[in-house]
């Protein structure tokens, strides 16, 4: 591939609902424009932007493939995005390189849950698109019908510029309503039309279109509408000028029609993106930091070099590969950038375009452009790279927490040795996983955006790295804290052959609001107790509260003043009061009403508004308090504060209940007491698992 000027350079996102045909659609544009020497397929598992062993067995798109290929002397860089909920994070982290997108809808479907998610990160981008109804040669498809699902979900300003020509099985064309002309294909062809006339059978539904079209159109500029007031129409070049000015301004949203599958409409969908999509330069410049200030940096070739690190890959013969989009200036191969971030000097050797795993070597990438490099020593995912006289960071894509986390354990001890070094590529290459250990529990934590998500990560370990690990639901991180008041004496006396143990305080224990944690105070006058002693009673306090009271949880949220006592000259040590502060300890919390504390998750769950009632029984049946309700289009949005233990399992009965229509993340919120029944069930369980232990030890 040559290198392309960045006028020359489009940049598009192919986005939607999972199973909607976004890899079918990348595999017959890049076979319609000669990328690849045939039409693959995703059932097949041989589709160039599906290229990972977890998405060839599952086939379903999990991270974002990319692949360039040239059209009307123009180059064309495809992201093909993940589609359903668990992945829709990398899809948003990949549009960042994007300057367009293609919002691809089921023509059986319509607009589902995802569409939405999508549609509104294209807005947080500030993103021109286009929607593209497929699968129009699929029973039981409707243009039509997916037509008035786009307009009344996406908004009316999504107009159609295609009509098709046949339904379902017969679906065999399409009429482009800008040139009125019609593009007939051979099914599993070469995604090329042959140019016609429109059939009679459709002439007056596409003049009506093409009226509708020529109108919105004109209504954006003042001279196009004064030109369609005076001849009551405008030219072709004047509607395609004024359709690429519309989308370019998200005035409009055009309306395409395609079947991926079969590679029907790929050369209109191409002629589209060089006609009305924009250049990257034309996006505006990108905004970053520089010396502490906010900067825009014009997207050409003249400014100093920068480059974003939007997507990592990581391969276990390659390496980590990067996937880079030039920002501003000339990348050349084997060029030394500085990362940002780190400050280390980067070398990008053998620079290229991309085809899905491969990395074709090129020479250089001007501004706009994307490409990927291999070996960087530091370069993370929203790391930028830039020249060491102008080191200007880009911001990186905010992404939302995981929503759902296991234990992960290893199987061999063999396993355990490599098992951190293997989930830490793994981390590099998804920035939405969190790999840390709960200080409570001990429990090695793997935390994802679903359960699906996760178990992919298990099986990646063993597949590249040789790593076996089992994943179990984590332990709950439970709390013990008190309700109620208290006044004792902890006092600790040992007379031996030598000297004795003397240590004797008083202390006042009450109850702290939540997320009060530990507070000590210090109220003893006259030398009651010698003030090096009080640092003692402290660390007996904290100690003996870590270990937990009713079922060994860590006690929280509470204040222990100490207000007086008495010492001996001889007897008297720091280990005495340290033990005079434990009895005095567990005294008080026999007397101040001790409780458990379960941690309580803010969950927000989206879905189609036919389920809301389901959910919100659901809901209630977990002991979950209902936040707050939003409606957005079709999408009914719940939020909820649930009891952690309650959500363990709700990822697999969300699918159940809604079809796999549903998404939810959740965070931790706060702590709230147990109630009763469950309490004692909690404390009677860790009682049996404290015996069964002491049993084995003995």
């Amino acid at each position: 591939m040559k290198v392309y000027e960045t006028s020359d350079i489009r940049n598009v996102a192919l986005i939607g609902h999972g199973h909607c045909g976004k890899t079918s659609l990348a595999a017959g544009l890049l076979y319609a424009s000669g990328a690849t020497s045939r039409l693959t397929r995703v059932d097949e598992g041989n589709s160039i932007t599906d290229f990972d062993d977890e998405e060839i067995a599952r086939k379903i798109t999990i991270s974002t493939g990319v692949a360039a290929t040239e059209w009307n002397k123009k180059k064309i860089n495809w992201l093909d995005t993940p589609g359903f909920n668990i992945f829709i994070n990398d899809a948003k982290a990949s549009m960042v390189a994007a300057d367009a997108a293609f919002v691809v809808v089921d023509g059986v479907a319509g607009v589902e849950v995802q569409t939405e998610k999508v549609w509104s990160f294209c807005d947080d981008f500030e993103m021109g698109r286009a929607i593209i109804i497929n699968k129009l040669d699929r029973e039981r498809s409707s243009f039509e019908r997916a037509l008035e699902s786009v307009q009344s979900v996406l908004g009316r300003t999504a107009i159609p510029v295609h009509l098709p020509i046949g339904a379902e099985k017969d679906f065999s064309g399409i009429v482009d309503l800008v040139r009125m002309k019609s593009h007939t294909y051979t099914r599993d062809g070469d995604g090329k039309g042959k140019e016609g006339e429109i059939p009679a059978a459709l002439a007056d539904a596409a003049k009506a279109a093409h009226e509708a079209l020529v109108e919105m159109v004109a209504e954006g500029n003042d001279k196009l509408l004064e030109e369609f007031f005076e001849t009551g129409t405008l030219p072709v070049e004047h509607i395609v000028d004024g359709l690429r000015e519309a989308v370019r301004q998200r005035r409009m949203f055009p309306v395409l029609c395609a079947s991926g599958l079969h590679n029907m409409g790929s050369d209109l969908m191409l002629n589209f993106v060089i006609e009305y999509f924009p250049n990257p330069a034309e996006r505006g410049p990108w905004k970053g930091t520089l010396h502490d200030a906010e900067v825009g940096r014009a997207v050409k070739d003249s400014e100093p070099v920068s480059a974003f690190v939007f997507k990592t890959s990581a391969d276990p013969f390659s390496g980590r590969v990067s996937y880079f989009k030039v920002a501003s200036g000339v990348v050349k191969n084997d060029v030394h950038l500085i990362d940002v971030r780190s400050g280390s000097e980067e070398r990008l050797a053998h620079i290229g375009t991309l085809a899905g795993k491969t990395i074709n070597a090129i020479a250089e990438l001007h501004a706009g452009d994307i490409g990927g490099v291999a070996k960087l020593k530091d370069a993370l995912t929203g790391d930028t790279l830039a020249e060491k006289t102008s080191q200007i960071a880009y911001p990186h894509v905010q992404l939302p927490e995981p929503s759902i986390a296991y234990a992960i354990s290893a199987k061999t001890r063999n396993d355990e040795d490599r098992m951190g070094n293997a989930v830490h590529k793994i981390l590099e290459e998804d920035s939405s996983l969190r790999f840390y250990r709960d200080p409570q529990t001990k429990e090695f934590l793997l935390a994802g955006c679903g359960q699906q998500h996760v178990e992919i990560i298990v099986s990646r370990l063993k597949k590249r790295y040789n790593v076996d690990v089992e994943l179990h639901a984590p332990k709950i991180p439970y709390r013990e804290t008190i309700r109620g008041k208290a006044d004792v004496q902890g006092r600790h006396k040992k007379q031996t052959g030598g000297h004795g143990q003397f240590g004797d305080c008083w202390i006042r224990m009450e109850p702290l609001p939540r997320g009060g944690k530990f507070e000590f105070a210090n109220e003893v006058f006259g030398g009651a107790i010698p003030r090096n002693f009080i640092p003692a009673i402290e660390k007996g306090i904290v100690e003996t509260a870590e270990k937990g009271y009713l079922a060994g949880f860590p006690v929280v949220d509470f204040r222990v003043i100490v207000y007086d006592g008495s010492y001996h000259d001889v007897d008297s040590s720091e280990m005495s009061f340290k033990l005079a502060a434990r009895k005095a300890f567990k005294a008080a919390m026999e007397q101040a009403k001790p409780a458990l504390l379960e941690p309580v998750m803010n969950v927000e769950v989206q879905a189609p508004v036919e389920y809301a009632g389901d959910l919100m029984g659901d809901m209630n049946s977990r002991r979950g308090r209902i936040a707050g309700m939003d409606t957005k289009g079709g999408t009914q949005i719940i939020k909820a504060h649930v009891p952690m233990v309650e959500m363990l399992s709700y990822q697999n009965d969300l699918i159940s209940m809604t079809q796999g229509r549903a998404s939810f993340q959740m965070e931790f919120d706060h702590y709230d007491f147990v109630p009763g029944l469950q309490a004692e069930k909690i404390v009677a369980a860790a009682k049996a698992a404290k015996t069964g232990e002491e049993e084995e030890e003995e």
